[in-house]
């Protein structure tokens, strides 16, 4: 086994690590405790609410899925930031919003409130938007800000925070 499948295989494995342990608490488990009872919902049979909420699990799941290959493929790292892109992302869906993979994860616990028909699930993802709003503004952006210099500031002159933008 070659040296860069090694180095392929250890960024896929630190990947998934943390899709289990950040996305999968915030976006699954959590969601899934505030339900109470997840099996008598699914096991009621499948109304409207349970269909409609498809839509946002799979828009979000692939939204996730989509930025994590884009940080391992084109970052060469992780969306943790401990251990952040060597290089700065602004290819696939990062062209069109600066954090795609929160919105994702935000669709997916819109899901989950759609699923369970739950105001308590969705009270939850709204305030999960406002923490990422504020880890977003407090954290990331000066990180970002100072590890990529001009090139940041110049990504967040052409691309809005949550909001997709369309480049001409």
């Amino acid at each position: 086994m070659g040296q860069s499948t090694l180095r392929l295989m250890i960024l896929f494995l630190k990947n998934l690590l943390f899709t289990v342990l950040v996305p999968g608490t915030v976006a699954v488990y959590i969601p899934l405790q505030i339900a109470g009872n997840p099996t008598q919902t699914i096991n009621s049979g499948w109304r409207v609410w349970q269909i409609t909420a498809l839509v946002p699990f799979s828009i979000g799941a692939a939204i996730y899925g989509w930025c994590l290959w884009d940080f391992a493929h084109r970052g060469r790292g992780t969306p943790a930031p401990i251990d952040a892109p060597k290089h700065l992302v602004v290819n696939g869906l990062y062209r069109y919003v600066r954090n795609p993979m929160y919105v994702g994860v935000l669709l997916v616990i819109a899901g989950w409130s759609l699923f369970f028909e739950s105001w308590p699930i969705l009270f939850y993802g709204i305030a999960i938007a406002f923490f990422f709003h504020l880890f977003v503004l407090l954290v990331e952006e000066p990180m970002l800000r100072k590890q990529f210099g001009d090139s940041y500031l110049s990504y967040c002159g052409e691309v809005a925070r949550w909001l997709p933008t369309v480049k001409k």
